[in-house]
């Protein structure tokens, strides 16, 4: 397995949700991603209870490939980044034990610098050091 150092990597991939540029973004996803990657989400509470009380028992949100991962990291970056004026960084706690790596990170307002939310991230990186899983938890 490819040693790679944890908060490189958290930072790396903190990174690509903010790049404005769709080239560049598209090459950092490929430096991260494994080709069949997926990314998982465990929607904020208020998406949880909506779904529930339309009756899915199952609430969490996937992205496979990297062309998904790409639509998703757009998707986010024009909503956050762009539309609400935020961008994200990660606290410098992220660790490694073999293959999983886990940190945490910040949304942060950019015109005032406040900490407006956070979550977790666990990724399992592949032989190569790239990630084939993400589990993000927004809010924990």
């Amino acid at each position: 397995m490819t040693e790679t150092d944890p908060q490189d990597l958290a930072d790396r991939y903190i990174a690509q949700w903010v790049v404005p540029d769709a080239t560049e973004r598209r090459a950092a996803i490929e430096q991260l991603w494994a080709e069949d990657g997926v990314h998982l989400l465990r929607p904020p509470v208020e998406m949880r209870e909506t779904a529930a009380g339309l009756g899915f028992d199952r609430t969490t949100l996937q992205a496979r490939g990297l062309d998904a991962f790409e639509n998703r990291v757009a998707r986010s970056h024009e909503e956050f980044v762009r539309g609400r004026g935020l961008t994200f960084r990660s606290r410098a706690d992220a660790v490694r034990l073999h293959d999983l790596v886990k940190f945490s990170w910040e949304t942060v307002s950019v015109g005032t610098g406040e900490v407006v939310g956070g979550g977790q991230e666990v990724l399992v990186l592949d032989e190569n050091g790239r990630i084939k899983a993400d589990y993000m938890f927004p809010g924990a």
